[in-house]
C-alpha cells in the first residue's frame, strides 16, 4: 500500500507545472496546497491505479485514502475521492464514519468538498438514505465545509428526483447562513432539485425569497425558464 502512495506522489510531482500551480490558486479564496497538475491529468493518474486498488481490501483502500487526505494537497484529495468512489458498489453503513471524518478533518476547500460529496457521499446516501439525518446534523455544524457538504452531497440524488423533502429541510437549516460558499452549496442543491421538481423548487424560492441571500437565490433559479427567473428576482 505504501508503494502505491509513493508511485502516486511521484506521478503528481512529475506532471506538475508552475503555470497550473500559480493559476490554480486563483480559484480559491483560502490558501491551498497544490502540486500544479491539471484535473483531467490527476483523474488519468488516479485511474491508472484502478487495478491495484480493486484487489485491496476496502479497509486498506480507506487507509490509503486517509493518508492521501492527510497530505493536504488538493490533487491527492482528488485521487482519494476517486479511490473511495471506485468502491461504491460495496458501500456499507459502517463506511459513513470514514466519509464524515474526511469532511470534518481534512476538507479545506470547495473543490475537495464537492468532489468527495458529489460522488462518494452522494452515492452512499442513495444506497443508505437513513443517513440523510446525518446530513441535517452537518447542516447545523460550525464547520463551513460540513455545512456545504450537507447540501452538495445531494446534488446527484436531486437530479434523479430523489429526497425533495430532505432537500428543503436542509435548505431551511442553511437558509440564512452568511457564508457565500454555503449559500452557493445549497443554492446548487436547489437548482439540481429543480431539474426534476421545477414547480416545487420555484414555490420554495418564492416563499423564501424575501430572506434568502441573493447568491443562493440566483443559483437556485439558474436552470428555470426566464419568466420564472424574473418573478423570483422581482423583475416584472
Amino acid at each position: 500500500m505504501k508503494n502505491i502512495i509513493v508511485k502516486i506522489r511521484k506521478e503528481l510531482k512529475q506532471n506538475s507545472d508552475l503555470h497550473t500551480k500559480e493559476t490554480g490558486q486563483n480559484f480559491f479564496k483560502e490558501k491551498v496546497k497544490i502540486y500544479g497538475v491539471k484535473v483531467a491529468l490527476v483523474t488519468k493518474i488516479a485511474k491508472s491505479f484502478d487495478k491495484e486498488i480493486l484487489v485491496l481490501d476496502k479497509k486498506e483502500v480507506f487507509a490509503l485514502c486517509e493518508e492521501l487526505w492527510q497530505s493536504g494537497f488538493i490533487e491527492e484529495s482528488f485521487v482519494a475521492c476517486h479511490f473511495s468512489y471506485l468502491l461504491r458498489k460495496n458501500y456499507e453503513p459502517a463506511d459513513f464514519k470514514f466519509f464524515e471524518k474526511w469532511v470534518e478533518n481534512y476538507v479545506s476547500n470547495w473543490a475537495s468538498c464537492d468532489t468527495l460529496c458529489n460522488h462518494t457521499i452522494g452515492s452512499f446516501i442513495e444506497m443508505h438514505p437513513k443517513y440523510l439525518e446525518n446530513l441535517k446534523k452537518w447542516a447545523r455544524s460550525e464547520n463551513r465545509w460540513m455545512k456545504r457538504a450537507s447540501a452538495v452531497s445531494l446534488i446527484i440524488p436531486a437530479r434523479h428526483g430523489k429526497f425533495l423533502k430532505d432537500i428543503f429541510m436542509i435548505a431551511d437549516i442553511l437558509l440564512l447562513d452568511g457564508d457565500d460558499l454555503v449559500q452557493k452549496g445549497y443554492g446548487w442543491m436547489l437548482k439540481a432539485g429543480s431539474e426534476a421538481h421545477q414547480k416545487e423548487v420555484f414555490d420554495y424560492v418564492m416563499k423564501n425569497k424575501a430572506k434568502m441571500p441573493r447568491t443562493a437565490l440566483r443559483y437556485a433559479i439558474e436552470k428555470m425558464p426566464e419568466e420564472l427567473r424574473k418573478k423570483a428576482i422581482g423583475k416584472q
